[in-house]
């Protein structure tokens, strides 16, 4: 099983989802989970910066509210936000009132019309009601640069193996993945730039 690509059944579960941008052309849109927290963030916003790119930062509710200047700065440097629940709960763990409740709650902070379920993973239920006022957003390659069995040159590799024209590509703003971020993601940025890609943020009207 492939685990950096999403498997079909995903795909076919979450139908309206976007889990690819246009692969005609050759754009890559960076996201990143989790956030913000100062121990990963401001080198994710400097690396974006000195490289000129701009990405979508899916973001939990509640590190917002603990620090909201650095939700300010990634939008004041132009870059995307959306909703990933404001605890970073599972769907499977939650009713339908408790998930979306939750979801709403982190919106009065983000104030995104895009969300992405932590984990990849929520109850049909659940997506069909949050899809109602959300674009849903999913992935086409997750770096895996939150395991600990992987380097940060395996995580480029990932990059560098599974990228395709309108790949959305996930790496984590997360204390799991920084020491990794801190050689991958600038080696990834470059090696895609390399390959002629540009870079898009998930735009609000998909």
């Amino acid at each position: 099983m492939i685990i950096e690509q999403p498997a079909v059944y995903l795909r076919w579960l979450y139908p309206r989802a976007l889990w690819r941008m246009d692969r005609r052309e050759k754009a890559v849109y960076l996201t990143f989970d989790d956030g913000p927290i100062p121990q990963s963030t401001p080198f994710i916003l400097e690396t974006l910066r000195r490289l000129s790119v701009k990405a979508t930062f899916f973001m939990v509710g509640d590190n917002v509210r603990k620090y909201p200047g650095l939700y300010e700065q990634i939008v004041s440097e132009g870059h995307q936000v959306g909703n990933h629940t404001h605890n970073h709960i599972s769907g499977f763990r939650h009713t339908l009132r408790e998930y979306s409740f939750n979801v709403e709650k982190a919106n009065a902070y983000i104030r995104s019309p895009l969300f992405r379920p932590p984990h990849g993973w929520m109850r049909l239920a659940q997506y069909a009601l949050l899809s109602r006022k959300y674009k849903v957003v999913m992935w086409d390659l997750v770096t895996r640069d939150y395991s600990k069995w992987l380097t940060a040159e395996d995580v480029v590799n990932n990059v560098k193996r599974y990228a395709r024209p309108g790949s959305i590509i996930t790496f984590h703003d997360s204390l799991k993945s920084i020491g990794k971020l801190q050689t991958a993601l600038p080696e990834s940025i470059t090696w895609l730039r390399e390959q002629g890609y540009e870079f898009k943020t998930i735009p609000i009207e998909t």
